[in-house]
């Protein structure tokens, strides 16, 4: 699975486990992904999109449609 979101770009954050003794070791920050379907009515389809639950909170806001023609205006196919 992917860890980006489609709407909003969101992918993992790098950094540093630091240890009681400040040994660093890498560590990977994960968005929370979640796949969502959703009906497409202008289509007669439904969707489904990879979304952080910002992007979600994003679609409950602006639509579905208006989200799928941000998520097509980036370049992502839907």
């Amino acid at each position: 699975m992917s860890a980006h979101c489609q709407l909003t770009g969101r992918r993992p954050g790098f950094g540093h486990r630091i240890s009681h003794s400040h040994r660093r070791t890498k560590r990977r920050f994960d968005p929370n992904i979640q796949h969502k379907r959703y009906w497409l009515a202008g289509e007669g389809r439904h969707v489904r999109l990879t979304l952080s639950t910002k992007g979600i909170k994003t679609v409950d806001t602006i639509g579905i449609e208006a989200a799928v023609a941000r998520i097509r205006a980036r370049g992502g196919n839907v």
